[in-house]
């Protein structure tokens, strides 16, 4: 069923990845090193407000990472939000099999990608690590910090409980949704949460992400071994 919703399976596209360090575009970093495909990667820093710059604007005028320039025959477009480009992917590289395309597994894809990245992102992490994006008030901003502690904490709990016992997030085997998950230990850690510690069945399956060559690569690309408290470029 869902094969259908896929098409122009590998005709040849020249694609390039607009991304920044740490932020939820490197689990498409990571889902390109995965699938052994050729891109180019275009870093910008958020932090630094490169994503505002006008030539960034003209790709994608949402100002956000990631955005896909993908060029075939069909001419030259732009794919922004990260469950949109993952499914894109995984449907132009079947053989991979780095996501479920079908059946119920298909849908649980889905429900952890939308969950992660509305519940646990917009209105968890954000609200402690950019308040300022939702009001101005530095009193609220700091009642903002507050809530969204014990918001993302519950996340993270849920996300440890749907993972004891797996082997990996979606029908053991791994698959794009772990990449994803890669993001947001990261950001667990950057939010000052004792992640290893408090959350071991989220870490158990973390740590054999970050064991995986791909997702080695896209971490030591984007600099950010560290932040794992992994050394650069060991594998």
């Amino acid at each position: 069923m869902a094969a259908n919703i896929f098409e122009n399976r590998h005709v040849m596209a020249r694609m390039r990845l607009y991304h920044s360090p740490g932020a939820c575009s490197l689990a498409v970093h990571i889902a390109l090193e995965e699938i052994g495909c050729e891109y180019e990667p275009a870093m910008l820093r958020v932090n630094q407000q490169e994503n505002k710059r006008p030539e960034y604007l003209a790709v994608n005028p949402r100002g956000r990472v990631p955005a896909l320039v993908i060029e075939d025959d069909k001419g030259e477009r732009v794919l922004t939000e990260v469950l949109a480009i993952l499914t894109y992917l995984a449907g132009q590289f079947p053989e991979k099999g780095l996501l479920p395309l079908e059946g119920e597994a298909f849908a649980r894809s889905l429900e952890w990608m939308s969950w992660l990245g509305s519940a646990v992102h917009q209105t968890g992490a954000r609200t402690i690590i950019r308040p300022s994006g939702f009001v101005d008030d530095e009193a609220c901003q700091e009642k903002m910090r507050e809530a969204g502690r014990l918001r993302v904490r519950a996340s993270y709990e849920d996300m440890n409980a749907r993972l004891a016992g797996r082997q990996w997030a979606v029908a053991d085997q791994y698959s794009f949704v772990d990449s994803l998950l890669v993001v947001y230990y990261r950001w667990g850690l950057k939010v000052g949460m004792d992640v290893r510690n408090d959350f071991p069945e989220f870490t158990r399956v973390i740590d054999k992400a970050l064991a995986r060559p791909a997702v080695r690569r896209a971490i030591d690309q984007e600099g950010i071994a560290a932040e794992f408290g992994i050394e650069e470029g060991v594998t």
